[in-house]
């Protein structure tokens, strides 16, 4: 038996999200499909955890069991072959089989990109939070770079969570900007649900001059309602899991 890691890019304007789901089109059904074309096996993959719907990633992770032969370099190919043109197979390895995408992983870095201009881009459109109000950047960054460190992140998760460790930390937040594309990077050792677009929509909201309370404030009231908007998904992605 063989276990094989492999590294993956989607664009989720067309899926439900990473997680197979019985009435709708996820990530890992569609690449289990493809596996099952190329090895005739009946395979299970395991990601390094759940993306929503509309969410994209340029560094997902997951592995599954084989008992196929296929050298382990030709199988990106042989799977890009039989998925479609929004999902792709960057990288396959050969790991040991103790090696778990999820358990085995030690932080995520999330990019979310915003679009800042009063009018639409043909080109950001599905990939970027249009936002048409003009921002101060700076105050968003300074603000941003307070959230490093270790905190309850309570105040930034969505309800309907059963999560009760609460406390996260964020080793790195960078936001940079090339004209009107907002570039927000987040790397920590994990994330709550929603947690990484509701930094986001609360950066936008104080950006804004909606919102003139602290983040460190907000973290301290534990309250979500403290905290600004959900920021769209289509605007998120995952760019790496650290192993």
């Amino acid at each position: 038996m063989r276990n094989i890691k492999l590294t993956i890019q989607y664009n989720g304007k067309n899926y439900c999200g990473w997680q197979k789901q019985n009435d709708s089109l996820g990530i890992q059904g569609t690449i289990e499909k493809a596996i099952e074309e190329i090895t005739k096996e009946d395979v299970k993959i395991i990601g390094s955890g759940r993306t929503d719907a509309g969410v994209h990633a340029l560094g997902q992770v997951a592995n599954f069991n084989t008992s196929c032969n296929i050298p382990v370099e030709k199988i990106p190919g042989a799977l890009n072959s039989k998925l479609p043109k929004d999902i792709s197979i960057i990288e396959a390895q050969e790991m040991d089989l103790d090696f778990h995408s999820r358990y085995s992983a030690k932080g995520k870095r999330y990019r979310y990109l915003i679009y800042n201009n009063a009018y639409r881009s043909p080109i950001y459109n599905n990939i970027s939070y249009l936002v048409k109000y003009d921002l101060d950047f700076e105050k968003m960054k300074k603000e941003a770079k307070t959230l490093i460190g270790t905190y309850d992140f309570k105040g930034f998760m969505s309800s309907g969570s059963s999560v009760k460790d609460t406390v996260r930390t964020i080793y790195d937040i960078d936001i940079s900007r090339q004209e009107d594309l907002i570039i927000i990077e987040v790397e920590g050792n994990g994330f709550l649900y929603n947690m990484v677009r509701i930094l986001v929509g609360t950066l936008v909201d104080i950006g804004r001059g909606r919102i003139d309370i602290d983040m460190l404030s907000i973290i301290e009231s534990k309250s979500r309602s403290m905290a600004g908007h959900t920021a769209p998904a289509h605007g998120l992605f995952l760019k790496k899991v650290d192993y």
